[in-house]
């Protein structure tokens, strides 16, 4: 099988990214690179070698027009690396994983045209700006140093992992460029706002916080995701559910367990989510009043789950005969008397 051939039929597995909760395990990763972060130890200069390279080199296939072979898979974790100039020369590379040294540069990678994974998680990087790569499907940059989301643009890209970064705002994100994200992992940044993620394709949105990172108060901007299908908004400061629209018509799962939302009449703000099936709200203030889960329902009939426990019959029941006689009362009341226009007496 030739270069194209192969890259076309690449099928990247996802299925671990459509997750529900494994925050525990995720903070406890977050901390560890949290502590590595602070030391300010300075690197020995230790750039990729040829040695290196026989012994992280593996899967041999076609290349071109099929007379050639060449290895497509390059493991160099976890070695001090300072520098990975070397990989210039190794364009036939489609899988390459260099997390855990001490990257600040990943240029080098700009020369694999044919490259469909990368893992880069674990460096000093301050940007993932890349020039754009044809056929790279999966990147990871999580726990670098990276500040801002310019100069990703990579027209097949299907999951963008940029977790435990320092990003304030989310800019440059083309929608025109980046046709294919479906997957965007921001957990664990300084995120303060959700304006600049208008992709539509997206399917999976995490903007979980982890020690006191990603600092939401709202959701905006949100509103073009209409193939939206899971958001995580663990552990921000969201007082209030403004900011979801009817355009989010494929929303099915939401969390917002550890916010700040108070008062139980904002959940009538998702009234307008019609495939919201499973809610999170544990540890939020309105979670402590005596009716919470019913009025969930009450508010949401389609909703299926609540904080992980499935709603019975007779829950279900109650909330309709909740929603029947709030009708009833609201349809007895009388319409209120005009008052009369003086300019006609």
């Amino acid at each position: 099988m030739s270069d194209e051939d192969d890259l076309e039929d690449f099928e990247p597995d996802l299925d671990g990214l459509e997750r529900e909760d494994d925050d525990e395990k995720e903070t406890e990763e977050w901390e560890d690179y949290r502590k590595e972060g602070e030391d300010s130890e300075e690197w020995m200069s230790t750039p990729l070698t040829e040695d290196m390279m026989k012994e992280g080199l593996s899967a041999l296939c076609k290349t071109g027009n099929g007379l050639a072979h060449a290895y497509v898979k390059l493991e160099v974790k976890d070695r001090d690396l300072t520098d990975i100039y070397l990989l210039r020369s190794y364009i036939h590379l489609r899988y390459v994983d260099v997390s855990e040294n001490h990257l600040t540069d990943l240029s080098p990678l700009n020369y694999l045209t044919h490259l469909l994974w990368l893992k880069a998680d674990g460096n000093r990087l301050q940007s993932a700006r890349l020039n754009e790569l044809p056929y790279l499907q999966i990147a990871s940059f999580a726990y670098n140093q990276i500040t801002d989301t310019e100069g990703i643009s990579h027209p097949r890209l299907a999951s963008l992992d940029l977790k435990g970064n320092h990003i304030h705002m989310v800019t440059g994100l083309d929608p025109q460029k980046l046709i294919s994200l479906h997957t965007l992992e921001l957990r664990g940044n300084q995120l303060n706002s959700t304006l600049g993620i208008n992709l539509p394709k997206l399917k999976n949105l995490f903007l979980v916080a982890h020690w006191a990172q990603n600092l939401l108060k709202k959701v905006e901007g949100l509103e073009n995701l209409s193939n939206l299908t899971t958001l995580h908004l663990r552990d921000n400061q969201i007082e209030t559910l403004s900011g979801f629209s009817k355009e989010m018509k494929s929303l099915q799962y939401l969390n917002l367990r550890g916010n700040m939302v108070a008062d139980l009449g904002e959940l009538a703000k998702l009234r307008d989510l019609p495939k919201l099936r499973a809610l999170v709200l544990l540890d939020n203030p309105c979670t402590d009043e005596n009716d919470y889960r019913q009025e969930a329902l009450v508010q949401m009939a389609y909703l299926e789950r609540l904080d992980k426990g499935l709603y019975e019959e007779e829950e279900r029941a109650e909330a309709d005969a909740t929603r029947q006689r709030v009708k009833e009362e609201q349809e007895a009341e009388p319409e209120p008397e005009l008052e009369p226009d003086p300019s006609s007496i």
